[in-house]
């Protein structure tokens, strides 16, 4: 090898499953170890063994603590990985409750799969276990933000801001000589209603950004109205909100959101119900953090950020399913915020059916997700081991995500200290990054390319 490599592992042509592994002379080291997630040919990527032994690799570096970014890692623990999984602080704390989580429910689907006898497989297994996660906790090591740590001899990295979740970040490798490259993870907006905006890009030969939203513009205004509109017509008709939200930050900007038209008095004063134990977890992370002005989060938030009034925690199977006996108007909180998994599957379930009632998407959908599909106006969906009509409203708020925009994305590309011999998109699906990559290069004149799976490219 002649110098550095970096291999395009995952998120490439696709939004899940981020695993970049950077290879010098003498080490191996792996940024961010995701789970693919949305349609079932990615998904089995999951299965498929590690293309390196996991023992070689030297250190995994995490960017943040979405199930897209750091799912994997009990596998790669399992099968051999010895090494450091280095993250900030509030990702390593975000990790433990994610990842433990994460190996439950597969081994509580993998349960219900084999009692209903609807997968393919006998016996339907878990990618990994609760235990396997809980292993994989004990690497983690914490690099402060804005600080550089040597994560192996010869190598250096700085984790800045992105902005994205608390404790998120990007990622600056200084290779030695030469050779750097800065990842972004997945970056914030500037607007982000807790988290200080991303840190400029600094210095770098190379660049591997995001391009989740690479095609567009996030259409802000209105949003909120939109989402105040949809409570109170289904509160006058009787109905139920679900929103399905990510059990990490989404959660929380809900909440936010929420606490906002209650005190404006916007909406109904009815019971919000948060039914995600892992949310709930992620929810006493954050206000932690906003006790301990974390870095990372904006100066002089007020106390209450997220005291929505009427807000019940719902923590056991037991509690959750009671909501679905519930006739009167409420709103429900609950993850998978895409609908792929979790406890908001059994809502939807029984909800979806009743035209009272509303789900609202707060956030990105991938392809082959359920939410993609309500989100398209498919009128039956498939959950559960079975077919299930849609007759509720179904309500577009993805504006209220905290993915950086196509001019967010090019605004950040733009703070780098010098043009980079080679931008790297990623973690968008084909036409996101196509339009990405054609951005960069008629507006900044940088080289601009999407890799492909699997691909190898020498880095400058």
């Amino acid at each position: 090898m002649n110098g550095p490599v970096i291999a395009f592992l995952g998120a490439a042509g696709t939004v899940t499953g981020s695993r970049f592994l950077v290879e010098t002379n003498a080490r191996r080291i792996l940024v961010d170890c995701g789970l693919y997630q949305g349609l079932k040919d990615l998904r089995l990527r999951n299965w498929t063994p590690f293309p390196v032994d996991p023992a070689t690799i030297d250190v995994i570096l995490l960017t943040h603590a979405h199930l897209d970014h750091c799912g994997y890692l009990p596998v790669l623990v399992r099968d051999g990985f010895r090494g450091r999984v280095v993250a900030t602080r509030s990702t390593g704390a975000l990790a433990g409750i994610v990842l433990p989580d994460s190996g439950h429910l597969q081994e509580e689907e993998a349960a219900f799969a084999n009692r209903k006898g609807f997968s393919k497989h006998k016996p339907a297994l878990p990618l990994y276990t609760e235990k396997d996660a809980r292993r994989t906790l004990k690497h983690f090591a914490e690099a402060p933000f804005g600080t550089p740590v040597e994560v192996a001899p010869g190598v250096t990295t700085t984790f800045r801001r992105a902005g994205h979740i608390l404790g998120s970040a990007t990622i600056a490798l200084d290779l030695g000589g030469s050779s750097s490259i800065v990842f972004s993870g997945d970056l914030g907006r500037p607007c982000h209603p807790m988290l200080e905006p991303p840190d400029p890009v600094g210095r770098t030969g190379t660049i591997v950004v995001e391009s989740t939203y690479g095609d567009r513009i996030h259409d802000d205004d209105g949003t909120l109205e939109r989402l105040r509109d949809a409570i109170v017509r289904t509160v006058e008709r009787g109905g139920t909100v679900i929103i399905p939200a990510f059990a990490v930050d989404r959660t929380e900007v809900v909440l936010q959101h929420l606490a906002t038209l209650r005190s404006h008095g916007e909406i109904p004063d009815v019971p919000i119900y948060i039914d995600s134990p892992m949310a709930l977890a992620a929810l006493r992370v954050y206000e932690t953090a906003l006790h301990d002005h974390a870095l990372d989060v904006r100066p002089g938030l007020p106390k209450g950020l997220f005291d929505a009034g009427n807000v019940s925690e719902v923590r056991t199977p037991e509690e959750s399913k009671a909501l679905d006996a519930m006739s009167y108007p409420s709103i429900v909180v609950s993850a998978s915020g895409m609908a792929s998994g979790g406890r908001v599957l059994h809502h939807l379930a029984r909800r979806l059916t009743d035209s009272r009632n509303t789900v609202v998407l707060v956030g990105f959908q991938a392809e082959g997700t359920r939410g993609r599909r309500l989100l398209r106006g498919e009128r039956v969906v498939k959950m559960l081991g079975r077919y299930v009509p849609v007759r509720s409203e179904i309500i577009d708020a993805t504006a209220l995500s905290v993915h950086a925009d196509r001019d967010e994305l090019v605004g950040w590309l733009a703070t780098a200290e010098a043009p980079p011999s080679a931008v790297f998109v990623v973690h968008g699906e084909p036409a996101a990054s196509a339009a990405l990559v054609d951005a960069i290069g008629r507006e900044m004149g940088w080289p601009a390319v999407a890799p492909h799976f699997g691909e190898r490219v020498s880095i400058g």
